[in-house]
């Protein structure tokens, strides 16, 4: 059967998530070591001895998250579980473009450790900014609402389902398109617990910097077929590729029209691979008959028909 594997972003991540396929695979406790030199970080440390406030910084996060999705993966494929496509979620398209050959792991573990400390910083610069999940209000009526109360520094950055967005902007825009989606019929609008507007334009600073730091690197052709937070369509060059993992960090995910590319491109399922079960749930809020199926555990995986 076809599959696509989707990788989570930032919000899934958890204390102790990925031990299982750290201590059962010889190649994971390799990719940890690998992950670990590339960032001058401790991930074994951090993962399965760190706090959960160490865990939920920023430039932490990201690590951890892309980590154990690239984890979820080789073991998924240990269990004969390959993938014919891939995409992921904010950071998660990072390991998805490791899966899709784009770039190599040591290069997508170092570019995620500086994305997250970038994505930190311009946080920090902001002077105060956040995000917030819209729930049980169409997309469109969000950003009716937002124009409609003349918020010029809030946008929608996550197009998660039909019923729900999360917004992205400085504070007091946010807080007063919590109060406009409201009244437009949204059933509740949720703050996040984040260092920054993600996927704005207030994360230009992030964006600058990593252009930088990208620039150099080498991005291969996709040889399976990778999808784009950016465009919501597949991503057809290497050269493609980076120019899109740089407007990514300021662009919304558009992760709906994701779901309707990858659905209509004859795979038989997906398989979550990475931590939670996010990326499920809104592939089954989408509707369709493609079951997408929770893989961030061995359990899960060995519960998969191949």
């Amino acid at each position: 059967m076809k599959t696509c594997y989707l990788f989570p972003g930032q919000g899934a991540q958890y204390p102790g998530m990925g031990k299982d396929f750290y201590e059962t695979s010889k190649a994971v406790r390799e990719l940890f070591q690998l992950a670990s030199d590339a960032t001058s970080t401790d991930l074994k440390k951090l993962l399965f001895s760190g706090s959960e406030e160490e865990l939920k910084q920023t430039r932490n996060t990201q690590l951890a998250v892309a980590l154990v999705g690239a984890a979820a993966a080789l073991s998924a494929r240990e269990h004969g579980l390959v993938a014919a496509g891939c995409a992921g979620f904010s950071v998660g398209e990072w390991p998805a473009l490791a899966e899709a050959g784009v770039v190599s792991l040591a290069d997508m573990f170092s570019l995620v450790g500086e994305r997250g400390r970038l994505m930190d910083e311009a946080g920090r610069r902001s002077g105060g900014s956040t995000m917030s999940a819209v729930l049980s209000l169409a997309p469109e009526a969000i950003e009716a609402a937002i124009a409609a109360a003349g918020l010029t520094r809030v946008w929608v950055a996550n197009y998660n389902s039909p019923a729900q967005s999360v917004i992205s902007g400085a504070e007091a825009d946010v807080a007063a398109a919590e109060l406009a989606v409201k009244a437009a019929g949204a059933k509740r609008a949720i703050r996040l617990k984040v260092s920054g507007a993600f996927h704005s334009p207030i994360m230009a600073y992030a964006r600058d910097g990593f252009a930088e730091r990208i620039a150099d690197v080498e991005f291969r052709d996709p040889r399976i077929a990778l999808f784009s937070n950016v465009t919501g369509a597949a991503v057809s060059s290497g050269a493609e590729a980076k120019k899109l993992a740089v407007e990514q960090i300021v662009s919304p995910v558009r992760w709906i029209d994701e779901e309707k590319a990858i659905a209509a491109a004859g795979f038989g399922r997906c398989v979550e691979t990475g931590p939670g079960t996010v990326l499920a749930g809104l592939w089954k809020a989408l509707g369709g008959e493609i079951p997408c199926l929770p893989c961030g555990t061995l359990d899960a995986i060995a519960s998969i028909s191949l």
